[in-house]
């Protein structure tokens, strides 16, 4: 007998991610949990954000593929820089309401070194999700992750993405310092971007 076809193997990964992703997704629940066991050193702020100290932090995995263009994208390449990964759909009614606070700070935020990625996930297709760029002037590049093959390389215990929309905030030295599991005004945005760009 053979072993399971790459198809089974896929609809596996898939089921995982469902699983994973089900109950919070785009509910904009701000429970901020971390998802770790134990002693995981992470501390709740206001609105779910949770943060972990420079020293306790785990390392962001390894993220490659392609962007909505179909152009080559590494997280690799941004190492040095201050990273904000969002999680994203664009079916996602929450991830609407945050757009225009991500391209702003985005923006904003770029002569200080830090650099905005995108992770879109649950879009087959990319002309939906292109669309989402255009309408609301999304300048920065986004992963195609359709069946959340990148998402289900977070680390345990780490602050993963749990819900759609995630926000992370990942250190220079491509440590994963921030998390928020719902959708962000600027002002949230910036609780969590500026302790990172500000550390020495």
């Amino acid at each position: 007998m053979m072993s399971a076809p790459a198809p089974r193997r896929i609809l596996l990964t898939v089921g995982a991610l469902a699983a994973a992703l089900t109950l919070s997704a785009c509910t904009g629940d701000a429970n901020g949990r971390s998802g770790g066991g134990g002693d995981t050193n992470f501390v709740t702020g206001t609105g779910g954000i949770v943060t972990a100290p420079k020293g306790k932090r785990m390392a962001a995995p390894r993220l490659s593929g392609k962007d909505l263009t179909g152009k080559p994208l590494d997280l690799a390449d941004y190492r040095g820089k201050v990273v904000v990964l969002n999680l994203w759909g664009s079916w996602c009614a929450p991830c609407r309401a945050e757009a225009p606070y991500l391209t702003g700070i985005a923006e904003e935020t770029r002569s200080k070194g830090v650099e905005f990625l995108g992770i879109n996930t649950r879009d087959p297709q990319t002309g939906p999700a292109l669309a989402f760029e255009k309408d609301y002037d999304v300048r920065y590049p986004s992963f195609h992750d359709p069946i959340g093959k990148l998402i289900l390389k977070f680390p345990k215990g780490s602050l993963n993405p749990q819900a759609i929309p995630s926000t992370i905030v990942i250190d220079r030295e491509g440590k994963i310092a921030a998390r928020a599991l719902t959708a962000l005004d600027d002002k949230q945005l910036r609780s969590m971007i500026d302790p990172v760009v500000a550390e020495k």
